[in-house]
């Protein structure tokens, strides 16, 4: 059986690298509060600009990001993080 790759060393190796630089969340720009909880909504996790559904890399420093729990759920494995409407593809 294969493991979790987000368990390993690497993985949370750059979970404390990306937490220790303090930076707000990339999607909505607000701070995120290190004492919360980690089950909290407003919680720190680590996003991927390019989602690993997408083809991104899960341990390439370039494509992590600090985002809320909230945020990186909402935003799901779309690219685009503003949560923009998807366009119809025709005319209603």
């Amino acid at each position: 059986m294969a493991s979790n790759p987000r368990n390993g060393r690497p993985y949370r190796r750059l979970c404390a690298q990306q937490r220790a630089l303090g930076l707000p969340c990339w999607i909505c720009g607000h701070d995120i509060d290190p004492s919360l909880d980690p089950r909290d909504p407003w919680s720190w996790t680590l996003d991927h600009a390019t989602p690993l559904s997408r083809g991104g890399s899960l341990l390439d420093p370039a494509n992590a990001r600090s985002a809320h729990r909230r945020c990186n759920s909402a935003r799901g494995n779309r690219t685009d993080h503003r949560g923009q409407p998807v366009r119809a593809s025709r005319r209603w």
